[in-house]
């Protein structure tokens, strides 16, 4: 007997979850959140407060999903939405701290590090990050936001979050070379 996934169609499956089928709902949780759970990881450190964000947030997604208008990707809609609600967790636990001491900087790019780092170790590397380095660096670097938008999304200046991004790729690029130092043997433990 052949089995045949009715509403796989990811259409289909919003249209019906804006109806309030059960099923639904949850085929696009179970499609979009593991997806979801790293984009809240990357901002909230402890996976425990992370899962709870991301649960926070799909609660919203699905309180709002008739808004959503089928312009640009779900995924994006959906991820806005996670990112949002790390921000709004992050501001609540008052776990944001800018640094507005002026510094300069330039758009210049990171050094050509070669490192043979894994992605858990480079997830560490950013998880130790401040938090006003770490949020700027992953809206800046990892999903692609503009200074301008990360500045009203963190009700801070443009320059403070570029000031942000070019501590935090100084404080990366620093741990890097340690990094390749050590694994190189050119630093004794």
């Amino acid at each position: 007997m052949k089995v045949i996934q009715f509403y796989k169609n990811e259409v289909q499956l919003i249209k019906r979850a804006v109806k309030q089928h059960r099923d639904a709902q949850h085929q696009l949780y179970e499609m979009h959140a593991p997806k979801m759970l790293s984009v809240c990881r990357r901002y909230i450190r402890d996976i425990h407060f992370a899962e709870e964000v991301m649960l926070s947030g799909f609660l919203k997604v699905f309180l709002n999903l008739k808004y959503f208008k089928f312009e640009g990707s779900f995924e994006g809609w959906i991820r806005r939405i996670m990112i949002n609600e790390s921000i709004s967790f992050l501001r609540k636990e008052k776990q944001i701290l800018f640094t507005e001491e002026i510094t300069k900087y330039t758009e210049e790019s990171w050094n050509n590090i070669h490192t043979k780092l894994e992605v858990e170790q480079i997830q560490e590397l950013i998880d130790n990050l401040p938090e006003g380095y770490r949020m700027v660096f992953v809206l800046y670097a990892v999903e692609g936001y503009k200074h301008s938008e990360i500045a009203k999304m963190l009700e801070v200046s443009e320059s403070t979050s570029k000031s942000q991004l070019f501590k935090a790729r100084k404080m990366l690029q620093q741990k890097l070379n340690q990094q390749n130092q050590i694994s190189n043997g050119a630093i004794e433990i």
